[in-house]
């Protein structure tokens, strides 16, 4: 039995983002539990699909003594601010210190988080943690599909693996995956062969759903490999650092076979290239054709991707909700909206009383304006549900007020109302207001790509809507200042000049 330090700190950084991670983000968790310090963390993570969770169990199913120094995660934004990132890592550090000595560490965290003082917040992590214990305790992680892998990772770890699904269903296994290398190393006493690439393109996100090729078939090869942990981070192609980008990385027992299977994975990336690119509609164009192809019982879902909370947007702007009012869309609902203030006064006016709300548009991107019209009070919620889908599935969700509206205009568009940032990325974010989502015609979700899990299989179609936000479904269009030169920004794009 080894005794083994838990803890971890998650944000995926859209440098591009309005609104930066400050501690209030981390106490409010984006839908994921609040930053825990010490023993709270393992209550605080049970049940849920979290990484940590999943290595947790598996930990102690090996035999292992826990031991918990800090945790915490926050919804997508820009920048981490120094005071919440120097509050819960110095945590993570002095409750370390206080459990030493330990046989070895895991950490839970996500690979592309930057802060005001740090373009590589893990690494700076994994630097401090390196310290305190030595260069002789394992550490292993687990890390986003999403993750900028960078050197510095790599060189301060001792296992790294990424989740292999993206709706990212399988956190807490890849928690357990990683925790199984680090019980492996612990019984070998010694360390891992490992080897990483990186690529020379960036793609948008919802081109790297595991659901679609050419992922699809890249990460069904990382799952047969036996002999080899290979993980596949496509990247958060939103961070503008010159780590940004893709990777593949793996860990063996022997350096030979170890190279020889990431140097296989990479190629079967590099040669997926073309494959990555995917249509975009705009959101005049998805809407007409989701009225004239939704069924209730098979909605057609219209994922509004560039607003996607899950990617640094506020889930605010209305370009999709003014083209379904506009188009007089019937039996269809937008989810989620983050407007506390609009929220707020739904549930002062009260259940079936009609008055003129003044919807999001709060973030002030270029090109949305909140949209002004009357609407009816159908239904009002606290925000305290716990998600059943796969991906969310144990999330015991701390919205907010929230207030579904109905347009006085159009009245078969209807509204889900949220306080609290988070993607729609479950049923039950609707069935908390009275809507069952699959009974609509039109689903429109502000979220890139989770949503698919769950709502996928009851959808009809799904369209990629390009409506305004600050999550960039085409890299090309941000300013970029910081990538490393020669780094293509989309599939078989531009290269990035410097």
């Amino acid at each position: 039995m080894a005794r083994i330090a838990v803890g971890g700190m998650q944000h995926e950084t859209n440098t591009f983002a309005p609104s930066k991670a400050d501690y209030g983000a981390f106490e409010a968790g984006g839908g994921w539990p609040g930053v825990q310090y010490g023993e709270p963390v393992f209550a605080a993570v049970e049940g849920a699909n979290i990484p940590a969770a999943g290595a947790i169990q598996a930990l102690r199913a090996q035999g292992h003594q826990l031991v918990a120094t800090a945790w915490g995660a926050a919804s997508p934004s820009a920048h981490v601010t120094t005071d919440a990132f120097e509050r819960i890592v110095s945590g993570l550090i002095s409750n370390l210190k206080k459990q030493l000595p330990v046989d070895g560490v895991y950490l839970d965290l996500h690979g592309a988080m930057v802060t005001e003082a740090h373009d590589d917040g893990e690494g700076e992590i994994l630097r401090r943690v390196r310290e305190v214990v030595g260069p002789r305790v394992p550490v292993a992680a687990s890390l986003d599909l999403h993750c900028n892998f960078t050197q510095a990772m790599f060189e301060r770890s001792d296992a790294l693996v990424a989740y292999r699904t993206y709706p990212h269903v399988d956190m807490a296994d890849t928690g357990a995956l990683a925790a199984r290398l680090l019980d492996r190393m612990l019984r070998a006493g010694q360390p891992l062969a490992k080897h990483w690439r990186t690529l020379d393109y960036l793609t948008g996100l919802p081109s790297q759903c595991s659901f679609i090729e050419p992922c699809k078939a890249i990460y069904e090869h990382i799952g047969a490999s036996d002999a080899v942990t290979l993980s596949f981070t496509p990247g958060f192609p939103m961070a503008d650092i010159p780590e940004c980008g893709m990777a593949v990385f793996g860990y063996g027992d022997d350096e030979k076979s170890t190279i020889e299977a990431v140097d296989r994975l990479h190629g079967m990336v590099a040669d997926a290239e073309k494959d990555f690119a995917l249509e975009l509609h705009l959101p005049d164009d998805a809407v007409a054709h989701a009225r004239s192809r939704g069924e209730a019982g098979r909605p057609v879902v219209l994922a509004d991707t560039q607003d996607n909370p899950g990617a640094g947007g506020n889930g605010d702007t209305t370009g999709l909700l003014k083209s379904l009012i506009a188009q007089n869309a019937q039996e269809a609902v937008l989810g989620l909206l983050i407007d506390g203030e609009s929220a707020k006064r739904a549930h002062e006016i009260g259940l079936g009383f009609t008055s003129i709300f003044k919807l999001g548009g709060r973030s002030n991107i270029p090109g949305d304006s909140p949209f002004e019209g009357e609407f009816t009070v159908e239904q009002l919620g606290d925000g305290k549900f716990t998600c059943t889908g796969p991906m969310f599935k144990g999330f015991r969700m701390q919205l907010g007020n929230m207030a579904l509206l109905r347009s006085k205009t159009a009245p078969g568009v209807r509204v889900v109302l949220a306080s609290r940032k988070c993607q729609a990325g479950d049923q039950e974010m609707f069935r908390h207001l009275g809507v069952e989502p699959r009974r609509s015609r039109i689903l429109a979700l502000k979220s890139s790509v989770h949503f698919r899990a769950d709502f996928e299989p009851i959808s009809k179609e799904i369209l990629v809507v390009k409506s305004p936000g600050p999550a960039l479904a085409d890299p090309t269009e941000f300013t970029w200042t910081r990538l490393r030169k020669g780094l293509r920004l989309r599939p078989l794009g531009p290269a990035f000049q410097g």
